[in-house]
């Protein structure tokens, strides 16, 4: 008969009613491809895409971070966090046991309500030992649909993980290329004034021999000026990034090694994939599923709330008042219970908890959604920026070639006599500004792979995320 009852309430448990809707992933609306293609993309987003720069500096910069962001620490103990608090709520669906012991002394009055005999020990010892037990029996998936929720928040902690990672390997390398192309703007000003200065000590012997008027000498000295105000500003922006890079490296601020110069950096490939491999590759995607998941089984327990609660409990012990008579058979005690707890009357509490936990799984599916939409986004201005970039590049290219040549002739025909200077402070001016441009430009076009590796993701944040134990 026992046995029979045992096998009843696992059956019970195992196979009883679950409150609460089932979770199905929501229907998206996946575009076919992206409206900006790239032709020349390559299937490599599962692979150490920052190692495509050809810098081992940059690597062990990467490697440095991920051992030692304070992000990264957080967002591992966070993980860890949710692992114990899934482990409680998962504990509530066994039995819970525990045990207890107790020696005690006590005196009766004689005006106690017991009448006092010969034979009562007066004080009197008091000794127990027990084992004790209680479970509860979810009949309606309260507890199940509890330990779904736990586990995909404990899930969603680990996609907001990966999330900080991919964050952290993109700003890194971000910042460093950023880094070197402040580095190759400052070289260009420093060559450029090093250049105008040569020019003025000449035109300053030419002043002073009274070759040349005052106004073509302060026309030089304000070229001159002009490359030697931009270095200051260069140089405060290089600082900057430095003490950037170094936090993201979890060290105080300092400075940072170099590597290859952004002219010798390798352009990384673009990363080929479909629209729709983004529901399994970004972790911020997969992080809002587990919210939605989540929230969509505390509906469950939420609902439970309107049946009844049984649980089963009991003891079993010894009692005497001689320690040395403790566990023989005559002491022997137990009771067990089955408490039934049903709601009758909360004033609208359930129904008040049940339309919050729906509430909240609306929102965390509009995030759902709005987190798919978003990345398509990121995907699409991140393959625009790229090529436009490209364009830009080749285009500032040839005219940096173009205002090389008309400094050049603008320069000989003012030193044969056929022009002013004027020309030549034009062109040179004009040269200085390009290059800069060109200078920048060939960073955007970094930035933009880098943002283009982010958007997508890929099982490089996962390649990343061993580095980080390593």
């Amino acid at each position: 008969m026992r046995n029979i009852i045992i096998c009843s309430l696992l059956a019970i448990v195992l196979f009883g009613c679950m409150m609460g809707p089932d979770y199905r992933r929501p229907d998206v609306e996946t575009p076919v491809s992206w409206r900006f293609e790239e032709k020349e993309a390559r299937e490599i987003g599962n692979t150490a895409w920052w190692e495509q720069f050809n810098d081992s500096v940059l690597n062990d910069l990467i490697q440095t971070a991920l051992k030692e962001n304070k992000d990264v620490m957080i967002a591992t103990a966070r993980v860890e966090e949710f692992v114990g608090r899934y482990g409680i709520t998962r504990a509530s669906l066994f039995p819970q046991a525990g045990a207890g012991a107790m020696a005690g002394r006590s005196r009766a009055t004689d005006n106690s309500p017991t009448p006092l005999t010969s034979a009562t020990e007066n004080p009197a010892n008091n000794y127990s030992a027990f084992l004790g037990a209680s479970w509860e029996i979810d009949l309606w998936g309260k507890l199940r649909r509890a330990t779904e929720a736990s586990r995909a928040d404990l899930l969603s902690q680990e996609e907001g993980r990966r999330g900080v990672i991919l964050t952290l390997v993109t700003s890194v390398a971000s910042t460093y290329v950023n880094l070197r192309d402040l580095d190759k703007q400052l070289e260009i000003a420093r060559h450029t004034a090093q250049s105008r200065k040569e020019s003025y000590d000449l035109f300053h012997l030419r002043f002073r021999g009274g070759v040349i008027s005052e106004l073509e000498l302060s026309q030089v000295k304000s070229l001159y000026e002009q490359a030697l105000a931009m270095i200051p500003f260069i140089e405060k922006a290089i600082a900057q990034q430095e003490n950037a890079l170094s936090v993201l490296l979890g060290r105080n601020p300092g400075s940072i090694p170099r590597g290859k110069k952004i002219d010798e950096l390798v352009l990384p490939a673009v990363p080929a994939g479909l629209p729709s491999d983004l529901l399994a590759k970004r972790p911020d995607i997969r992080q809002a599923e587990q919210v939605l998941i989540a929230a969509n089984a505390r509906i469950g327990v939420a609902r439970s709330l309107y049946f009844p609660t049984i649980s089963l409990t009991g003891t079993y012990g010894f009692t005497s008042t001689d320690l040395s008579t403790l566990f023989q058979g005559p002491s022997r005690a137990w009771s067990w219970n089955v408490p039934l707890n049903v709601p009758i009357f909360t004033a609208g509490a359930i129904r008040g908890q049940v339309e919050a936990a729906e509430a909240i799984q609306r929102q965390a599916l509009l995030q759902y959604q709005q987190s798919i939409q978003t990345a398509f986004r990121e995907v699409e201005d991140a393959l625009i920026d790229q090529r436009r970039s490209r364009e830009g590049l080749e285009i500032q290219t040839r005219q940096v070639e173009s205002l090389r040549t008309y400094a050049r002739f603008a320069r000989l025909r003012f030193e044969n006599g056929y022009t002013s200077y004027i020309e030549v402070l034009d062109a040179e001016r004009s040269l200085f500004d390009a290059e800069l441009t060109l200078a920048q430009t060939k960073g955007v076009l970094f930035q933009s792979l880098v943002n283009l590796y982010k958007a997508t993701g890929g099982g490089w944040v996962v390649k990343a995320e061993g580095l980080t134990t390593e």
